[in-house]
């Protein structure tokens, strides 16, 4: 399946929904610290439900501990300011889908640090910021499981 990263989220409730949405699309999920929020946050908890038991959840002490941990896998990042559609990229099982916190998105040297290619933007109307995180991430990890014929799915 695929990995789902969080760069240091800010909104415990964007967080609580993707550790529901991972649970059930079989992700696995990373969390990038620092986190604007504690784990035992009861707005974490509420928007999780009772899933966090069910998720696959990672936590790394900062960026460079979490691509340690995803050696060998392609890395794509989530951005506003990316090249390509992420529906016109070929997913493979692995693959790496990384996000921005909610505030400030990803910060230049990770952007640096990633292929243009690999850097995707969800079409959106001109002149607005951004999508919801959860939203975005819904989105984009639906897209790639969906081209893998929806493998464990039921």
């Amino acid at each position: 399946m695929f990995n789902i990263a969080l760069f240091e989220p800010c909104i415990p409730q964007n967080t609580g929904n993707i550790i529901r949405l991972a649970a059930n699309n079989g992700c696995i999920l990373h969390l990038i610290e620092p986190l604007g929020f504690d784990l035992t946050d009861k707005n974490l908890k509420r928007s999780g439900l009772d899933y966090f038991d069910l998720a696959n959840v990672h936590i790394h002490k900062n960026y460079g501990m979490f691509l340690n941990s995803m050696i060998g896998n392609r890395i794509f990042a989530f951005t506003t300011k990316g090249t390509c559609k992420y529906n016109e990229v070929e997913y493979k099982s692995g693959d790496v889908l990384l996000f921005g916190s909610e505030t400030s998105g990803l910060p230049t040297y990770i952007h640096q640090e990633i292929d243009d290619a690999n850097q995707l933007r969800v079409p959106m109307m001109p002149n607005n910021r951004s999508l919801n995180l959860s939203n975005t991430v819904a989105l984009v990890s639906y897209e790639a499981w969906r081209q893998l014929g929806f493998i464990g799915g039921k």
